[in-house]
């Protein structure tokens, strides 16, 4: 009997969406390094806006936690969801997935990361897609559940990634008609966000 096929997680625009989950202005004071993932987020909404991958927005709970903070630009996105759910993947939601035949890859990134990202990639796995958390782009409360989350998303067959890699992988090469436009994006090393303390 043939081994399961692995998963390589190789990344193409036209059959990619980004998902931006719940980065509201309310947990600001209680997400650990949250400037710092609202800094790598806004290099992926600007990549997505650039080879013009479509991008899909929730917010938990809007009335009280506000609307996605206003350093990230989404005024691109195909929309923009109010949850109280925990995952992402609502009614209108999957009706933008199965607008897109082709889909084969979600690129996920937002808060938190062993809540509403990891059961949001759960349900994503569950339809068969490739999921891509990027972990230098999302965060938790805790640096203990944050850990955690990234490797029991492994365990589930999620591709745990960082920001700059999902970026050139979607460009392929540099012969890419975007390639200067998106490479002035990653020109500063993304912020470490306690990922790698010993650096």
């Amino acid at each position: 009997m043939a081994a399961p096929m692995r998963t390589l997680g190789n990344l193409a625009a036209e059959s990619t969406v980004f998902f931006l989950c719940d980065m509201q202005e309310k947990f600001k004071p209680a997400i650990k390094y949250f400037s710092d993932i609202v800094e790598v987020a806004k290099r992926l909404t600007e990549t997505s806006k650039i080879l013009e991958i479509p991008l899909i927005v929730t917010e938990q709970y809007p009335k009280g936690l506000g609307s996605t903070v206003s350093d990230l630009d989404i005024t691109h996105a195909v929309g923009v969801f109010p949850k109280t759910k925990f995952s992402m993947v609502l009614p209108p939601v999957e009706e933008e997935l199965q607008k897109r035949p082709n889909l084969r890859s979600v690129v996920l990134f937002g808060i938190e990361a062993h809540v509403c990202v990891q059961q949001t990639a759960l349900d994503l796995l569950a339809k068969g897609l490739e999921v891509h958390i990027v972990a230098d782009a999302c965060s938790s409360r805790s640096m203990m559940d944050r850990q955690f989350a990234y490797e029991r998303l492994r365990q589930a067959g999620a591709i745990v990634t960082t920001s700059e890699a999902v970026i050139f992988q979607l460009l392929g090469e540099s012969k890419h008609p975007k390639f200067k436009e998106v490479q002035a994006l990653v020109k500063a090393v993304a912020p470490v966000s306690g990922l790698a303390p010993n650096l």
